[in-house]
Order: structure tokens, then C-alpha cells, then sequence
């Protein structure tokens, strides 16, 4: 049996952190947090092009922690919120270039699937968070959308409220799971 990896991705505040626990849970997995939360809220909202390479490297540590611990567990699956692309928009996003090593990882890691959180559910303030504005999130969201149509890992348009997403996320993981039987 291989390790199945499932990425959750989008803009903020589209439900991408309780997607994964939810997924978690109902398979019986894992998750891998998004390790960007824990990097603000230790140092600080104010971060800088160089910040962002550091939680790009803490992000694919905590990866690669978790998918070996799910491959000595004989895990079927790992879900994980945030990739190399989350990193990349953001870079270029915020500072108009993105380092060279996010782009290096992004051809190199591989995964199964793509879930790509929608902006249909309402925003939550949280202080981290930096783009309430429907505008920015719609763009983000586009973005998202044009690199996964650009690449070859399959994906699904996540949307609806929270148990709605649950469902579309639960129906997705399964016929990827059947696909690869």
C-alpha cells in the first residue's frame, strides 16, 4: 500500500485548516497543518520576503515529518494544508518574485491530489489573515485555479458551506482512492 497525498489549498479564510481535520478524521488520517500560523503568531504579522523562504522550509520539514510518520503507521492517507504553490502565490503576491528554492520543491514533490478551497464561504477575522476584500480573494483564488489547470496532479473545485465542502472533499478523496486500487 503507497501514501496517498491529499493538498488543500486556496485563498485565506476558505475553510482549508478544518477541510483537513475533517478529512482527518472521516478517513482515519492524518493532517499536516499549515506551518505559516505558527510562524506569525510567534514572530510576528510583519514578515519579509526572506520569512517567507524560512516557512516555506519549516512547511516542507513538517511535510516530510508527517509523511514518514504516516508511512511507518501503514496510513493510506495524508492531507495536507498548504504546498510550495500556497508559498509561490504568496511570494509573488506580496513581493512580485519568488525564491528560487520554492520553485525547485514544487517540481520535485509529488502529490495525488489537489483540493482547492473556493471563496464562497463568508470571511472570518483572525488576525493573521491580511485580505478580507472580496477583490483580492477572487484574484487569489484565480490564480490558485490557473496553476492547477497548468499541472498534471488532478483537482477539485471545493465549494458550498462547511458540510457541503466536507461532502465534495469526501467524494473526491474516495474516487481517487478507487482510481488507484
Amino acid at each position: 500500500m503507497s501514501l496517498k497525498k491529499v493538498v488543500v489549498i486556496g485563498p485565506e479564510s476558505t475553510g482549508k485548516s478544518s477541510l483537513c481535520a475533517e478529512l482527518a478524521e472521516h478517513f482515519s488520517a492524518k493532517w499536516c497543518p499549515e506551518y505559516a500560523r505558527e510562524h506569525l503568531t510567534v514572530h510576528g504579522k510583519a514578515y519579509s520576503y526572506d520569512d517567507l523562504l524560512t516557512i516555506a522550509q519549516k512547511q516542507l520539514a513538517q511535510e516530510d515529518r508527517f509523511t514518514n510518520e504516516a508511512l511507518n503507521n501503514d496510513q493510506e492517507l495524508l492531507f495536507i494544508d498548504t504546498d510550495m504553490y500556497v508559498m509561490k502565490v504568496w511570494c509573488e503576491y506580496v513581493f512580485q518574485k519568488c525564491h528560487h528554492y520554492i520553485l525547485e520543491q514544487i517540481t520535485q514533490r509529488q502529490y495525488d491530489l489537489y483540493l482547492l478551497c473556493d471563496t464562497d464561504l463568508p470571511w472570518v477575522q483572525d488576525e493573521l489573515r491580511e485580505y478580507p476584500a472580496d477583490g483580492p480573494r477572487k484574484e487569489l483564488f484565480q490564480i490558485y485555479k490557473d496553476l492547477l489547470i497548468n499541472q498534471s496532479i488532478p483537482f477539485v473545485i471545493i465549494n458550498g458551506n462547511y458540510q457541503e465542502r466536507l461532502q465534495e472533499a469526501i467524494e473526491a478523496v474516495e474516487q481517487l482512492q478507487g482510481q488507484l486500487v
